[in-house]
Order: C-alpha cells, then structure tokens, then sequence
C-alpha cells in the first residue's frame, strides 16, 4: 500500500527524537553562579576549608544553594549572581595566597541526566566570556634543546658503536654540533655511521691543528620541522593540561609558526589559567659524578662534562652533563605514599625510554643518580625585541642509589608532601613543554558581552523562525503544520547533538549557522509540497502525488545539501574559532534537517494522508 511506513520506522523515529530531545534537555535547567577554590604550591582543599568558607558566607548573609568537594576543588554554589563577586571577595581574603578562588558557571543538571552523560550545550568565548591567551613558544630555547639532545645521542651512539672520538660539542655558530677525531679513519667511519641516522643533517668535513672534525648542521627543513614539532607539541601538551586541570572545553590552537591561541570559556580568573598554563615541569635524570669533589666543583675546578647543580637545602651536586633521560618519555606518573609513609612519584616510560633507562642502569649499578627538576620562570625584564625574557631554574629533588636495572616503572622521591606529588604527577602525566611559552597577549571577556550576544543571536533566530513558520502555514496550509512541526524538533535535535557531541561548541557564528539551518529544512520541505503540487496538477492521485513527490524530490534535496556538507567539511579542515564553529553547527544542522525534513515529515504525512481515499490536499 503506498504511503505506509511499518512499525519498526516509527519507533526508530520517536527513539531518534526521543533521544535528542532528551540530551537537549538539560539547557532547559541552566546554569547556577558559583565560586571554585583550589589549591596551589602543594595547599589541600579540605573539609575544614569548607567549613570556614561556608562560615565567612554566613556572617556575609549570602546564600548559598551548596557546597560540595570534586575532584580535590570546591565548588559552592550560590542563590544570587549578584552576590558571586562579593562571595569571590570574602573566599580569597579567608582563604590567603595559598588558595586560588575563580568565579564558574555551574550546571545545575539534575544527577539523573550527568549519569547517563546528558549536559548543556558549551558555550563559546564570545556568548559565556572566558579568558583568551596569545602565547609564544621560545624556538631559540627548543633549538637550543635540540643540539643538547644531538650532543647526547651523538656520544652515546658513538660509544655503542665503539667508535672512538676526543669530544662532542655544540657548534656555538650554527644549529648543530662538531665531533673532533684524532685520525681521517676513524672521522670517515664515524661519518660513514651517522649518515643515514641523521638524514635531514649537513655533513661537512675539515681538519685543523692536527685534530679532524666533523661538522653536522640542520638543515632548513630539519630545522623547520624542529619548530613545528615544538609547537604542535606544545598545543597538545597544553590541551592535555588544560583538560586535566578541570577547566572545560578549552580552545588551543595554533596561530603562525611560533604562536598559541588559547581561550577558556567561563573562566574568569587569569592567575589561575596562568599559572596551569606556564608550568614546565621537566624532568632530567642524570648521573652523579662521583670522581669530582664537590668543594672543587664549586669553586669552578670541575670537567667539561660536569656541572654543578643545588637541591631545594641548597646542597650542591656534581652531575654528568650527559642526559640519561628526559621527561618528554614519560607515559604515565601518579602520586602515592611509599612504605615509610613519605609522598612519591611512581613513573611510567614508554618503550623507547624503557630501554633507555634499562640500558643505562644496568651498567651503572650501585650508584647514585639524580633527579632533576626544571622551570622557566619570567625574569620581569624585556628582551631587544619587547618580549619577555625568561629564566631557567633547575633543582635536584632527588638523589637516589641505582639498587638494580630499571625498566619503564621506577619511582621518584624527596617530596615534601602529597599534594605537591599530586601536582608533579599531574604535570608530568600532562605532559612537559617542549619549549618555554610566555603570553604576550591577555584578554578577559565579561559574561555581561555574552549574554548580550546571546540575546541578539536568539531574536535573529526567533525574528527568522517565525517569519518562516507564519509563511509555511498560509502557503502550505496543513502540510505546512507539519514542516513546521518537523522544523521545530529539528531545532531541538540541532541542541541536543551538539550538547552530546565531546568538543562541540556552540559560538555566535554557529547561532548563525543554527538560522541558516532553518531556512534549508523548510527548502527541503518547498521542494517537496511543490513536486506534489505538480504530480496532483499532472491529473495524479493523491497516494501517487505524495509517492512521487517525495521520491523524485529526493535527489535534488540530497545535491543540495552534500555540496552544502562538503564546503561546511573544507570550512572545518581549514578554518580557525568561529568559523570552525559555523562549519560544526552547520553539519550538524544539514544532518537533522535531512532526516527531519524527509523522513520526520513522512512519517507524518503517511499516519495522516497515508493509505486513504483522497480527493484533494490541503497543500
């Protein structure tokens, strides 16, 4: 019989709906004002830190709605907006510097909705106000690592291989290193080895005073990759922070070749972004040089492969310059107490470091190896060119005997408490900075321009909605009722996708890309009723009309709107912020308008008109 649909496709539809309507659901509850305190420098959040917050609200007569502890920060919830400035105020005079107190937007979603993973829909920089970083990566500092690594791979290589050399060293003119030999032989050989190791690497030969060097220099795109890899190593790092640290939905991308764009929606607390976001927390583990005395070390005797360095007492070590492993092997790192009770750092490799760390422990046993932790931090002085000059801290946090061969687990210890072995752990399994970064460019966008946009944006679309609705109706009669029936649970489909889909974030240019949305679901719909219009002019009945209306408008629907996918794809691959956020919303929008306009409105269309003796439609 024509124009009916079994059973199973209505039931697939109203699960579809049912389904996006429910995870659009929690936008209906909105959001409540609300003040997140965390520790920082190693403070623990703790009940006792709830009870004096919520003591100070008290005398204060602000209302709080809850106060609850998650994932080791508190989060109190506030009855007025009016009084989440003032809250902020109190918590942080109450608290002190050892704390760091950022105003939030809580969702208010019911319990039963976060456990099936339903949340409202994230909301842009540019609709809820958030903080917006520009930050540059320091490419002399990632070169400049990058010939310390070609240094240290350089020895151990040549070690491995026996192959006998009188120094490595960095080539202070060049971005690369010079090996010195004592004989042509052993240079050729030595060249003859590193070649097709260091493929993207000039190799040039000369001799003076008897000595016979070998110069290795990066080339223009070795060191062009080196950049971009310190770069899209960075983003990726920070992105991972970001992440872990709690702060939702973050925006990191790149801009040019040295730059990171970063933005945080709802955050309104730079310090605390700041400080996420500039943390390097390398590590190095060295050797202990154990043949050189410490008092002649630091009175400037020591040897060119050692140097000094200081633990957090101010003891000095000597430590071989050689670098046996870098944090940037680092999989996995987790805080825990040891069998003494002491806070540590249980640390796990991947298999490239694993059997670095194998390799070289297992030759090394029974003696000390040190590890050693490393910061940049802003000198507060600005460089020939106006950037920020920055300053490398390094610090032994501990010194521990090799007691047997090591593998991809070990662990660190010489922490002063658990919550700094949490932040370390944290860092580390966040990930460290290739290279340093310092933001150049700080803005914070107030909620107050947000809302402002949201309201503009939302009577553009109700301005636009209505206007097509009355339209539909008059023209349509009842089969425009239903386009409009089907136009407004694709609205509601449109939120509840994108409030399903991890990443999806809903922008000002996406409230437009919502809008023109709607005017190609209700396109799809003309196309439709017209085809039918024909089909019922051409002497066609009824059923037949509305068989072949629908079928034969099928294909030009489906060319419209794949071309339309295609460019809303190539917006997406190759756009940045907003337009990356029109490009989202409107594929979203071409996919539940497809299925809305030409199955939600067939379905309709069958249980109504469907099967039945017909003269005439109201179309």
């Amino acid at each position: 019989m024509l124009n009916k649909y079994p059973l199973w496709k209505y039931l697939m539809l109203i699960c579809v709906i049912s389904v996006g309507m429910l995870y659009a659901t929690p936008n209906l509850y909105g959001e409540d004002p609300a003040v997140q305190v965390s520790g920082k420098r190693g403070a623990e959040v703790e009940l006792a830190t709830v009870s004096k917050v919520t003591d100070a609200l008290a005398q204060a007569n602000i209302e709080v709605k809850s106060s609850a502890l998650e994932n080791g920060k508190l989060l109190v919830r506030l009855v007025k907006p009016e009084d989440q400035l003032t809250a902020k105020e109190i918590m942080a005079d109450v608290l002190g510097s050892q704390f760091t107190t950022a105003l939030n937007l809580a969702p208010a979603t019911p319990a039963w909705l976060e456990a099936i993973g339903a949340g409202p829909l994230k909301l842009g920089l540019d609709l809820r106000g958030g903080v917006h970083f520009l930050m540059e990566v320091d490419m002399n500092a990632a070169i400049a690592k990058a010939k310390e690594q070609m240094v240290s791979d350089f020895r151990s290589e040549l070690r491995e291989e026996k192959i006998r050399y009188r120094g490595v060293r960095e080539n202070p003119k060049a971005n690369g290193v010079i090996v010195r030999f004592a004989d042509e032989e052993t240079r050729d050989a030595a060249e003859t080895f590193l070649k097709p190791k260091y493929n993207g690497f000039l190799f040039d030969d000369s001799e003076a005073d008897g000595v016979y060097l070998l110069t290795v220099t990066m080339s223009d795109d070795e060191l062009k990759q080196t950049k971009n890899y310190a770069l899209e190593q960075n983003i990726t790092i920070i992105r991972n922070r970001v992440n872990q640290l709690g702060v939702a939905e973050p925006l990191v991308q790149r801009q040019g070749a040295e730059r990171i764009v970063v933005e945080l929606p709802g955050v309104q607390d730079t310090a605390q972004a700041k400080e996420i976001l500039g943390a390097t927390a390398m590590l190095e583990f060295r050797l202990v040089d154990e043949k050189t005395d410490v008092r002649d070390a630091v009175a400037g005797r020591l040897p060119s492969t050692s140097q000094v360095y200081q633990n957090r007492e101010g003891q000095p070590y000597v430590l071989q310059k050689q670098i046996m492993l870098t944090g940037d092997h680092i999989v996995g790192a987790r805080s825990s107490m040891d069998e003494y009770s002491r806070p540590q750092v249980n640390i796990d490799l991947d298999s490239q470091g694993g059997s670095k760390m194998s390799r070289v422990t297992k030759s090394n046993i029974g003696k000390p190896m040190a590890t050693l932790f490393i910061e940049w931090l802003p000198t507060g002085e600005v460089d020939a060119e106006g950037k920020k000059k920055l300053e490398k801290h390094e610090e032994i946090i501990n010194v521990a005997t090799i007691q047997a061969q090591l593998g991809r687990s070990f662990r660190i210890t010489g922490i002063d408490n658990p919550a700094e072995a949490h932040n370390l752990a944290l860092l580390l399994r966040a990930g460290a900075l290739i290279a340093p970064i310092q933001i150049v460019e700080e803005r914070t966008i107030g909620p107050s321009m947000g809302k402002q946009n949201i309201e503009n944006g939302m009577q553009a679309m109700i301005y636009g909605l209505t206007a097509v609705v009355i339209f539909m109706a008059i023209y349509y009669r009842a089969f425009g009722l239903v386009a409009n029936v089907a136009l407004l649970v694709n609205i509601v489909m449109i939120v509840g996708v994108m409030s399903m889909v991890p990443g999806a974030t809903l922008t000002l240019p996406g409230i437009a890309g919502i809008v023109l949305t709607v005017g190609m679901a209700v396109d799809a719909n003309v196309l439709i009723f017209e085809r039918i219009r024909e089909e019922l002019l051409d002497g066609k009945s009824v059923q037949q009309a509305i068989n072949q209306g629908y079928g034969n408008a099928f294909s030009t629907i489906a060319d419209a709107n794949i071309t339309t996918l295609i460019t809303a794809f190539i917006l997406f691959a190759v756009g940045t912020g907003p337009i990356k956020g029109f490009a989202v919303t409107l594929m979203i929008g071409i996919a539940t308008s497809m299925f809305t306009s030409i199955v939600g409105t067939r379905s309709i269309v069958n249980l109504i008109w469907g099967g039945k003796r017909l003269k005439k439609l109201s179309i």
